[in-house]
């Protein structure tokens, strides 16, 4: 194979590897930042049932005042009936005492159930709360595998780089040049396999007298179509047939 066409070839394939590390690298910045979702996510459901305790706690602290108001009046009544000089009026003030009493229930019954609706608040807190800690947890551990990853990635991404520095050394500067004005046009990919008559990447058929060029792997070919400088896979030839036996 020419030495420059197989140098393309390997720094074709360099090139990519950089570009999948590149991604890599670029990909961290947008998990880290799914992963602050998360927590924001986790830490609002806290804060939703903790502003629902404050106002559960609003809400008995209101039923309390409400119910301390209407039991101090019944105890006006209690005593202002001992003070009634008619039946008519001491029929009044039991209706009074009546609708006081009445009230009193409506609160007990009130509290009740903000009584209850606190128990279900505790355990929806208790719940959110494992949640959270669960997930700073999680995405702590997730974290430094993104880490891991960027650093693995940028080491892998300088060796790389440090190989394609030699792979260029090796090249003539007219085959760089083809290479880094292709590969500009498209992509970065500047380099093509050649098979059954066809560019495997724009999949234009090639003119006979240029497949059979391309196939010698002698020189630098390049796709009519899409410019991309191709090369030629040899088909295996077929293994030796078993012997039958005796």
């Amino acid at each position: 194979m020419d030495a420059d066409l197989q140098h393309l070839i390997h720094l074709q394939q360099l090139d990519l590897a950089a570009e999948r590390d590149r991604r890599r690298i670029a990909d961290i910045p947008v998990a880290r930042q799914s992963l602050d979702d998360r927590l924001v996510a986790a830490s609002a459901a806290v804060d939703a049932v903790k502003e629902r305790v404050a106002a559960n706690q609003a809400a008995r602290r209101e039923i309390d005042k409400d119910l301390a108001a209407v039991q101090g009046r019944l105890s006006k009544f209690k005593n202002q009936l001992m003070e009634v000089k008619t039946n008519k009026e001491y029929q009044a003030m039991q209706k009074e005492m009546g609708v006081a009493e009445a009230e009193i229930s409506a609160q007990e019954t009130r509290m009740l159930e903000r009584m209850e609706e606190a128990d279900i608040i505790a355990r929806d807190q208790k719940a959110a709360d494992a949640a959270l800690k669960a997930e700073q947890a999680a995405v702590a551990a997730e974290r430094a595998k993104l880490d891991q990853d960027r650093v693995a990635a940028e080491r892998d991404l300088e060796t790389v780089m440090a190989e394609r520095a030699t792979v260029t050394s090796q090249l003539s500067r007219e085959a760089l040049a083809l290479f880094e004005r292709v590969a500009h046009g498209r992509k970065g990919l500047a380099v093509a396999e050649a098979r059954d008559g066809l560019c495997t990447v724009c999949h234009v058929r090639l003119r006979p007298q240029v497949f059979n060029d391309v196939r010698r792997n002698d020189g630098l070919y390049q796709c009519e179509s899409c410019t991309r400088i191709l090369y030629y896979v040899p088909t295996a030839a077929p293994g030796p047939a078993p012997q039958a036996g005796p």
